[in-house]
C-alpha cells in the first residue's frame, strides 16, 4: 500500500516548522497561517476561536486540494460500483421491458465508440 507511516502525519522532520505565518499584502491586518502535520481538530478550534474576537472580521481553514480530490475520487468509485452492481439488467432476464423509456433504445446498450453513460 502506498501509504505514508503513521507516525509520519504527525512527526515533524529536522528543521520542518509546526506553524509558518505570512503577512498577506494586498489585505491589510491579514494574514495565513500554516500549521503543520495537525488535523481538522486543531484547525476548526482555532478558526472558532479567532471567530469570538470582535476585531477579527473573517478565519477559515482549508485542507490540501490534492488529498481531498482522492478521497472524492475513491467516493465516486465506490458509488460507481454500487450503482453498476444494483442496476445491471444484463444478468436478469425480463426485470425491465426491452424499452421502458419509449426511445427506441434496448436496455443495455451503450454509446457509440463502446463507451457507457459513464464515460462522458
Amino acid at each position: 500500500m502506498n501509504a505514508p507511516n503513521r507516525y509520519e502525519l504527525y512527526v515533524l522532520e529536522e528543521g520542518e516548522k509546526p506553524v509558518e505565518v505570512s503577512e498577506d499584502t494586498k489585505i491589510p491586518n491579514a494574514a495565513t497561517i500554516k500549521i503543520v502535520k495537525q488535523d481538522h481538530t486543531l484547525a476548526n478550534l482555532v478558526r472558532s476561536q479567532l471567530l469570538n474576537m470582535p476585531q477579527v472580521t473573517f478565519a477559515g481553514y482549508k485542507v490540501a486540494l490534492e488529498q481531498a480530490c482522492t478521497k472524492l475520487i475513491g467516493t465516486m468509485v465506490t458509488l460507481e460500483n454500487k450503482f453498476k452492481r444494483e442496476f445491471t439488467f444484463r444478468d436478469v432476464e425480463g426485470a425491465v421491458p426491452e424499452d421502458p423509456y419509449g426511445t427506441g433504445a434496448t436496455a443495455g446498450t451503450t454509446w457509440p465508440g463502446g463507451r457507457d453513460y459513464l464515460d462522458f
